[in-house]
């Protein structure tokens, strides 16, 4: 029978406890904590259904692109408690986010509840008290064209995944992935790691002069030659590539023997400088558009130093808590109660003149826009100010709260305004000089400054910018001095520099998202997910900011092109989201559409018919790539290397190969760079000495996992010393039965029972040891070796026990170790550093003190103002905690251990206290075991049943743990503790042993006597 209460379920257990917090007692709300079921995996299939259509994929692309989902264990207890809810409820209402991952996740839990009350969808964007309570008297029905966009994402993602990694395995290497978006994504920074190598840097020269007004130092200011005799000077942009002028470019290129003749001829006194002209124009800046989830990743990877992971991880904390609108959207555009909010704001904080007349609105730039969601803003009517969250905020989620709110309240201010002034000056003639460009040379000089009279905005925020291109370098964009035309300037230097162009700059998070948005590939959902997978995979390494394509990538990137080729191009990919956008609007149906890419149709060929007519794929050649004509690039199993053709050597010989530095980035692999590799002098396998205790070499080499020193002596001697080898059968004869009398025609015709062959003894192993990370290849010495290899070193012996202490290198770094008692160093030079004495100080110390004292990461003078304990901040299990010795609050991870001061350390604990302990569920009550009356024998064993007596069908049940058997006497026994058994049980069970014993010489003296 259904009751009073209306179910309400969200996706996330922090959204489950905030708008709990809103509604009132007639309402439970509930977790799914995400997706309750997904694809199953093809080899999680059920027996009978892999070897039908579903086997491959788990998707019936023979029957409509059916999906076969399924319920994953760790979800089987929420859906429980969900369904138990239901009971108790008169209405359910999904309020999931309202994308289409919500939709979806909506929609399964409507599959696996199967309600039998009024079933709502509940939509909000904000997560705030008047927003939830509208939201739940303005529900909707599900929305299953959103529905069909996701699951037919969901099943395009896993077709191509399916059909084309395990290319990728067999070609390239094994544990690759492609993906629809990835592979797009990965392709990018390939072909900017490709511009990049293929670049060709070019040289230029100017001139900075340093100039004043009249003959006085004051109100001194830069100006840049721009012309020399009338004709332009070229400046970086100029230049293509391949390091020359671009084809309608035309400027004069000024080398350093020109720059420097000329800046000697302008210092010669008497040379006239003069300006030309004086020139003026308004200047006006307008803000920035609230933010979108791309705008917000590229904004917090600049000012933050955020990826794109972490701002989506912080964002959504910020959304479930309530401080921010939903932070998934494409568009710009604020609500009109933002606007006022933002209006209001701004003219409170930096007052009315700051506000324009009319709203500001915004359109969304993006090749494709999904749901039409509000920018992501701070929540509520009235917004919170960063200052006023400063208690409950802290960390990095106070500060990409700080930039949102600073970027809303600033798009609804008035421009920035101002003025730019330019002036142009002229320099020379100049007098006679010995280099034609300085002779008789007549230059021009430019300069501009702006100068803002009024910030508007910028007040509040002010947006970053990525660094240009080869963009000018010269500090004019400064205030300029009161000029007018005619007037005389006095030279006070001049100064040549030299430039070179710069390659396209690899990208970055930020750069990276905005080009994936710019071409349509992707949503604002799946950037973060898109470039941690490209991480994960090992295609992309982050250096810093950039993103660097690793080899392996190239040789993915490239057997997908050559293919694969129409599924990486880029408009193909973003055409897919078009064709997934039109699916959510309902104008386009998902079976036709899946039918389409995988069957193939008029305009695409189908992935089903491209992986089918494959042919031959070359791997040698997809992973080869040519640096010069005796010099390729090989990506092997282990990583790349250079392979080096000798024209010499005999065709079946094995080519020689270099490693390649593994901080070596792809575009740094130029043809010098690969020959300075392939030359330089081989360090590995260098005989140091040899070792004078036992006459073995002691070799240098440069291992898989670095390098090392190992003790290499002759082979042993396979053959024993009284053996002999039959040439023709192989067979080892023994030299003593060999010189053996004949033994006698009788013995000789009775069959000899055939020996056993002997096990060969185990190879010994040569020693080795790792080289320190202090130490050289090309420089160690024989002593440094052998003190390796003789590790570890006996330090001395602990008077008090007198165990020998040994110094030695670990897994987890160099280490003392007495018996079983150990003790960490702090360098791998102590180990053949320290004394007994130091190693007896350091066995003095607490075992644990060094770690105590790194977890103890903070200390505060003044104790905790309610206990009187001293504070501190201690590193734990689950991250660092603060305590007080009584009570122990963990640090929110938004929050970084410097951040947390004395009276947020107090805040925390107190904050803690106020809680209360947490409540533990007390176990079930069992009923106590009977005892039993008396004992009974043992029961016989009965057969085991074979595995085909299973019924087909059946679910097998994990067996039931034994009970443990309890002691004679009324105390109960220790779980897992075997009881004493009685005489008479050790009797009975050595009598049943005698008996086996005799029983089986029996059976052996009855075969004896039979075959005799």
């Amino acid at each position: 029978m259904p009751g009073t209460k209306k179910l309400v379920i969200v996706e996330s257990p922090t959204k489950m406890k905030s708008i709990a917090a809103y509604l009132g007692d007639g309402y439970e709300v509930l977790s799914s904590v995400g997706h309750i079921r997904d694809l199953i995996e093809p080899k999680n299939l059920p027996p009978e259904l892999k070897k039908g259509p579903l086997g491959k994929f788990s998707v019936d692309v023979d029957n409509g692109f059916e999906p076969y989902y399924v319920v994953s264990d760790a979800k089987k207890k929420t859906v429980s408690d969900l369904k138990r809810a239901l009971k108790n409820a008169d209405e359910l209402l999904l309020a999931t986010d309202e994308d289409r991952e919500g939709e979806a996740i909506a929609w399964h839990l409507l599959q696996v509840l199967q309600p039998k009350v009024p079933v709502k969808r509940m939509v909000f964007h904000e997560i705030t008290k008047d927003a939830i309570i509208a939201a739940t008297q303005n529900t909707r029905d599900l929305d299953t064209a959103l529905v069909d966009a996701q699951e037919t994402r969901r099943i395009l993602d896993r077709i191509y995944g399916y059909e084309i990694s395990p290319v990728l395995w067999r070609k390239v290497g094994p544990g690759l992935s492609a993906g629809r978006v990835q592979s797009a994504a990965t392709r990018l920074v390939v072909d900017r790691e490709r511009e990049r190598l293929a670049f060709v840097s070019a040289g230029y020269w100017d001139l900075i002069a340093q100039l004043v007004p009249g003959a006085s130092a004051e109100n001194g200011f830069q100006a840049k030659l721009v012309r020399l005799g009338g004709e332009r000077i070229a400046t970086g942009s100029d230049f293509d590539d391949t390091g020359k002028l671009k084809p309608k470019v035309v400027a004069a290129t000024l080398d350093e023997a020109s720059a420097l003749a000329l800046a000697d001829a302008l210092k010669v006194p008497g040379v006239p400088i003069t300006v030309t002209k004086v020139a003026s124009k308004p200047y006006r800046r307008s803000p920035a558009a609230p933010f979108t989830t791309s705008t917000l990743q590229q904004e917090a990877a600049r000012k933050l130093r955020f990826t794109a992971r972490q701002t989506m991880s912080v964002a959504q904390s910020l959304y479930e808590n309530g401080y921010i609108t939903y932070m998934r959207t494409d568009s710009p555009s604020l609500s009109q109660q933002a606007i006022t909010a933002a209006r209001k704001q701004a003219a409170s904080l930096y007052g009315a003149e700051t506000v324009p007349a009319n709203p500001r609105l915004y359109k969304g730039k993006s090749k494709n826009a999904q749901e039409a969601h509000e920018a992501i803003r701070p929540s509520g009517d009235t917004f919170r100010t960063p200052s006023s969250l400063s208690s409950s905020l802290r960390g990095n989620d106070f500060k990409l709260y700080d930039l949102i709110w600073k970027r809303t309240v600033a798009s609804q201010m008035a421009d920035a305004t101002g003025s730019t002034a330019s002036v142009t000056i002229a320099a020379g003639p100049t007098g006679q000089a010995a280099h034609p460009a300085a002779s008789e040379a007549l230059a021009e000089f430019a300069a501009s400054g702006t100068v803002i009279t009024f910030r508007g905005f910028m007040l509040a925020y002010e947006e970053s910018r990525d660094e240009e291109r080869n963009a000018s370098t010269d500090p004019t964009e400064s205030k300029l001095p009161p000029l007018e035309e005619g007037q005389t300037l006095t030279l006070v230097e001049v100064e040549a520099k030299g430039h070179e162009t710069t390659p396209a700059a690899r990208y970055t998070e930020a750069s990276l998202v905005k080009k994936l948005e710019e071409l349509g590939i992707g949503r604002p959902s799946t950037y973060a997910s898109i470039i941690s997978t490209i991480t994960d995979r090992g295609y992309v390494t982050p250096r810093g900011q950039a993103l660097i394509p690793n080899w392996i990538a190239f040789s993915v990137v490239r057997l997908l092109e050559e293919f694969f080729t129409d599924l990486v191009e880029y408009d193909f990919t973003a055409e897919m989201e078009d064709d997934l956008d039109r699916i959510a609007g309902g104008t386009a149906d998902r079976v036709d559409w899946l039918t389409s890419f995988y069957f193939g149709s008029e305009k695409h060929r189908g992935l089903r018919q491209v992986v089918d007519n494959l042919g031959e794929i070359d791997a040698r050649s997809i992973n080869s790539i040519h640096i010069v004509d005796d010099i390729t690039l090989r990506i092997g199993k282990y990583g790349p290397y250079l392979e080096v053709a000798d024209p010499t050597a005999d065709p079946d010989a094995t080519p020689r190969r270099v490693n390649i530095p593994p901080d070596l980035a792809p575009d740094e692999l130029t043809p010098a760079k690969a020959r300075e590799l392939v030359d330089a002098p081989v360090v590995t396998d260098r005989v140091i000495g040899v070792n004078p205790d036992n006459g073995k070499e002691i070799v240098a080499k440069d291992g898989r996992f670095g390098p090392y020193v190992t003790e290499l002596g002759p082979p042993a001697d396979t053959d024993g010393p009284g053996e002999s080898i039959d040439p023709l059968t192989g067979e080892v004869t023994s030299l003593a039965d060999a010189g053996a009398p004949a033994a006698a025609p009788a013995a000789a015709a009775k069959p000899k029972r055939k020996t056993p062959a002997k096990k060969a003894a185990a190879a010994v192993k040569p020693r080795t040891a790792s080289l320190f990370k202090s130490m050289d290849l090309a420089t160690v010495d024989l002593d440094t070796a052998l003190a390796l290899l003789n590790l570890p070193r006996v330090v001395g012996l602990d008077p008090e026990t007198q165990t020998e202490i040994l110094a030695q290198n670990g897994k987890f770094g160099p280490y003392l170790k007495k018996g079983v008692d150990t003790r960490s160093l702090t360098s791998e030079d102590q180990i053949f550093e320290i004394d007994l004495a130091g190693a007896i100080e350091l066995y003095a110390q607490p075992k644990y003190g060094a770690r105590r004292a790194s977890s103890a990461l903070k200390d505060f003078e003044e104790p905790d103002p309610e206990s009187g304990k001293a504070i501190k901040i201690k590193d734990g299990r689950f991250g660092a905690y603060v305590t007080d010795g009584i009570t122990n609050a963990t640090i929110p991870k938004a929050e970084s251990v410097d951040e947390v001061d004395y009276e947020r350390a107090v805040q925390l604990l107190a904050d803690k206290r106020a809680k209360g302990p947490a409540v533990k569920k007390s176990p079930a009550k069992k009923a106590p075991a009977k005892k039993p009356a008396a004992k009974k024998p043992a029961a016989k064993k009965a057969p085991a049943k074979k595995a085909g007596a299973v019924k087909a069908g059946a679910v097998t049940k994990t067996a039931a743990k034994r009970a443990p058997v309890k002691k004679t006497g009324t105390s109960a026994a220790t779980p897992g503790v075997r009881a004493e058994r009685t005489p008479e049980q050790k009797a009975a069970t050595a009598a049943k042993a005698a008996a086996t014993r005799a029983a089986n010489a029996a059976a052996k003296a009855a075969q004896a006597a039979a075959q005799s």
